[in-house]
């Protein structure tokens, strides 16, 4: 293995926590002494965990626990130094610059602020905002409308972000309820291909029909996937409250069946709408 450049001057002020953060990496990519776990990591490897530490900053968040999102900030914080370093020991970019690259966009996109810009409302502001991010696409060569939306989004959200670029350029359904309907009609044509048994079709149904759940969650301003969390929450809670009801009467959940959850079930509703 080729010998690892040094970090760069983005840790020259000794003991500030982010340069010494910077400089621990630095000794764990070291060929010289380093982790050998953290030497065989490249971007590839490394994406899972840094897409997994923002689930659990938005997790921490969700909990409102702060000592807890300080932590996983770190672990957040890590991931971007981590893909910096890598960066830095191909001569491609640094922390320093990944930094400057951001400052100089936030800077770009708020000329209201930064500048003598003046928007005349918040909508005014969101398509100063837009336009913005398209002169940046067309200077990537991104011209398409869904160029830039990441593959790699959850798939709700990028159906979300999809359909929201879409309908900036009147590709869009005018209300929620003609959504809706056509929501109504997926459901009836997946019942189609689950009746003739064709798996295959089904499976390209039930993406239509998360696609259009999608799409609805965009036109009645809800986030699809804080709603499927929410509801993911409601569901554990709901089935631990039947796993305690036959608890108490000696049980397990393979020792019971449907009709007996069933019921306990309707009961941890019922004891939810009284609290």
């Amino acid at each position: 293995m080729p010998s690892t450049p040094p970090p760069s001057d983005v840790q020259s002020q000794d003991g500030h926590p982010i340069f010494r953060l910077v400089e621990i990496m630095a000794k764990l990519r070291d060929p010289a002494g380093g982790c050998p776990w953290d030497l065989e990591q490249t971007f590839a490897t490394i994406a899972p965990y840094t897409v997994e530490e923002a689930y659990e900053v938005a997790d921490a968040i969700e909990r409102n626990d702060l000592p807890d999102l300080k932590e996983e900030l770190g672990d957040l914080l890590l991931q971007v130094v981590f893909h910096s370093r890598m960066a830095e020991e191909q001569g491609v970019f640094d922390l320093k610059d990944v930094a400057a690259a951001i400052n100089d966009k936030m800077i770009r996109r708020h000329p209201h602020v930064f500048g003598d810009h003046a928007y005349d409302d918040l909508s005014a502001q969101v398509a100063g905002w837009e336009e913005l991010k398209a002169q940046e696409r067309k200077a990537k060569a991104k011209t398409g409308v869904l160029d830039d939306v990441p593959a790699g989004l959850p798939a709700l959200t990028r159906a979300v972000k999809l359909t929201k670029r879409a309908a900036r350029v009147g590709f869009d359904w005018p209300t929620a309820a003609q959504v809706l309907e056509k929501l109504r009609e997926e459901t009836e044509e997946i019942a189609v291909e689950i009746e003739a048994g064709d798996m295959a079709k089904a499976r390209e149904e039930l993406g239509d029909i998360l696609f259009v759940c999608a799409n609805l969650a965009r036109k009645l301003d809800v986030d699809p996937e804080d709603a499927l969390r929410a509801t993911n929450a409601k569901f554990t809670r709901r089935f631990a409250f039947v796993e305690a009801g036959l608890a108490d009467r000696g049980k397990t959940p393979d020792q019971s069946d449907l009709a007996e959850m069933d019921a306990l079930w309707n009961d941890a509703k019922a004891a939810e709408k009284q609290g």
